[in-house]
């Protein structure tokens, strides 16, 4: 991660959700997201995969269950 990025989680989010079967959208990831009351639209998700945007401990956990993956995962840690 070089000194620009503002997050460590961002291109496993992208990569993650690349490996969706069919492929989820970015728009589609935002909405799992937002059902679980936590506001993030499209835009968002787009920042925060190229490491434009910080993400919260709860915006972690969330793209991780809509993920369906460990918060670890997204932060590289397994």
């Amino acid at each position: 991660m070089n000194s620009a990025s503002k997050n460590l989680c961002g291109s496993n989010i992208a990569r993650l959700r690349g490996q969706q079967t069919p492929e989820l959208t970015q728009e589609a990831l935002a909405a799992k997201v937002q059902r679980q009351g936590v506001e993030l639209d499209r835009v968002a998700i787009a920042k925060i995969e190229t490491q434009k945007r910080r993400v919260s401990d709860f915006e972690v956990v969330a793209i991780a269950k809509a993920l369906k993956v460990s918060p670890l995962t997204l932060l590289g840690c397994e």
